[in-house]
């Protein structure tokens, strides 16, 4: 009766353990989130004035600049994680495009504005980066405990469901959006033609000695 007890005692204790880490990693990935979602928002409010910096000296991009303005948008209307997380990456490479075509105006490139703008929007890509670091790992955290037994019959009865990863590009392969534009790559220098072989000189023609008399 007592070990029955003890039994029981244990099982509730652990059955309470367990759903309060749900509730807590859960709660933790919402907030997250919200980091996340209010970097998001910033970097929505920057592009725009890029965009318009961009036009006043590349009047003749406009399929690049409309690129942009459409991944901004569908951006802002992602409806889950995974759909931001596809909008996002979309809306990085058309800010890849817009940038590398910035490269061909010089006034555009030493406009103050525009690398203050520009220098804004990758201070807000690095702290995206981090939050969504944060963000992945409570997930996963969360997605692992709700799989794992017996902490998964705690989660079976709360109707837990596993949590979705904010997916960027990899970081490996992403670059940033910035491009720079401080210095001009050297131009590779051409190798010198090899000297052509010296011809060799023609032997001297001697004269025979005079006959003695």
């Amino acid at each position: 009766m007592v070990l029955l007890l003890v039994i029981l005692i244990v099982a509730v204790g652990y059955f309470v353990w367990a759903y309060n880490n749900m509730i807590k990693l859960r709660n933790q990935a919402k907030e997250a989130w919200s980091d996340i979602d209010v970097q998001l928002k910033r970097r929505y409010n920057l592009i725009p004035n890029i965009v318009e910096t961009v036009k006043g000296y590349a009047t003749h991009e406009e399929d690049v600049l409309l690129k942009v303005t459409e991944a901004r948008s569908k951006a802002i209307n992602a409806t889950n994680v995974k759909e931001q997380g596809a909008a996002e990456n979309a809306l990085n490479n058309a800010l890849k495009s817009m940038f590398a075509v910035a490269e061909n105006y010089p006034d555009l490139k030493a406009n103050e504005n525009f690398m203050q703008l520009q220098n804004e929007l990758v201070d807000t890509e690095d702290k995206i980066q981090s939050a969504r670091r944060f963000h992945n790992s409570v997930v996963r955290d969360f997605n692992t405990m709700i799989e794992q037994f017996p902490s998964k019959l705690v989660a079976d009865i709360f109707k837990f469901t596993a949590l979705e990863f904010f997916e960027l590009q990899d970081e490996a392969e992403r670059e940033n959006v910035k491009v720079s534009f401080d210095k001009k790559p050297e131009a590779p220098v051409a190798p010198k033609a090899p000297e052509a072989p010296k011809a060799p000189e023609a032997p001297q023609a001697t004269l025979p000695l005079e006959e003695k008399k």
